[in-house]
């Protein structure tokens, strides 16, 4: 084992302990102290984000060129640090006290929701790293509906193991986005079991699957899936986001369905249905852009920046 991977294991040890005492320590606050603790925690950690800065900077950049001060930029930066900071420490406390969610969330639309899973196809949710996006899947969950997600592993499988039975006892079903094959099968068999199914759309896809299509007047390279299971089952592609409140409550907005484009040949739909997808992640992230993972490089290689 050369150096470099037993810095990446010593990293990676220290960040699974350093979650499992966090998690034991949050969870035995009070709401108030947690909410308290959360803000000093975000003005420490903003502090030490040199490489998140960057990529944000470059990214806002990206989105908007001219069309945003530098200022402006700064302050979305620092809004959307400070929503990650607090979504991520809340989930952890709803988690340990599930209790607590419904009285934080508000439902808008939700009749478009019932709606479509009256027609039996089940119902594909169109939706981002957006917000506290975690905690929108839990509250669906709470309310019955039979919730499935598509989710990247972590790295550390001991911290998998640990979301995967957090998860379960919240009663939302993972679905594992590798290996593909497994991926396809179970999203399928969700939805022909008239099941909700959430696919964040609004991340780089560059393992040669995905399509290019224009997001904030760039091409990105965009995974398939919703256009191409709505497709194959008649799910009801339905736009969903969870946007935080002035109170640190929340709001789910539920939208009416996309009306799926039938083009001249497969591929032709499958583009254009995931360009209209990609429009409404966008609509979403101009109106409440400190609500997106800015940290993230959605725009990864030449082609994409073309």
């Amino acid at each position: 084992m050369d150096g470099n991977n037993r810095i990446k294991i010593l990293k990676r040890t220290i960040a699974r302990y350093g979650l499992f005492a966090s998690s034991w320590i949050i969870n035995r606050l009070s709401f108030r102290a947690m909410r308290g603790i959360t803000n000093f925690f975000i003005r420490v950690g903003f502090r030490f984000t040199v490489r998140q800065k960057k990529i944000a900077r470059e990214s806002l950049h990206i989105a908007f060129g001219g069309q945003k001060s530098e200022a402006e930029i700064n302050s979305i930066f620092a809004g959307c640090f400070e929503r990650v900071g607090k979504g991520m420490i809340e989930l952890i406390y709803f988690m340990g006290h599930p209790d607590l969610i419904k009285g934080q969330i508000v439902f808008e639309g939700k009749q478009y929701l019932d709606d479509a899973l009256k027609a039996g196809h089940g119902v594909i949710a169109v939706s981002a790293h957006f917000g506290n996006f975690p905690l929108m899947l839990i509250a669906f969950a709470q309310q019955n509906y039979k919730t499935n997600a598509i989710i990247r592993p972590t790295r550390d499988q001991e911290v998998e193991k640990y979301f995967l039975e957090l998860r379960k006892k919240m009663g939302l079903n993972t679905v594992y986005s590798h290996p593909r094959k497994e991926c396809v099968d179970a999203s399928i068999k969700a939805l022909r079991n008239n099941e909700l199914l959430f696919i964040p759309l609004d991340q780089h896809f560059g393992s040669g699957g995905g399509v290019y299509v224009d997001f904030f007047g760039r091409k990105a390279a965009t995974a398939t899936g919703p256009a191409v299971f709505a497709m194959r089952t008649q799910a009801a592609l339905i736009p969903m986001f969870i946007v935080r409140q002035k109170d640190d409550t929340h709001k789910v907005i539920i939208e009416p369905p996309i009306a799926f484009q039938e083009c001249a040949d497969d591929q032709a739909t499958i583009l254009a249905n995931t360009a209209k997808i990609t429009q409404v992640i966008e609509r979403y992230i101009r109106m409440y852009p400190e609500e997106w993972g800015w940290m993230h490089r959605r725009w990864k290689n030449e082609q994409s920046l073309k």
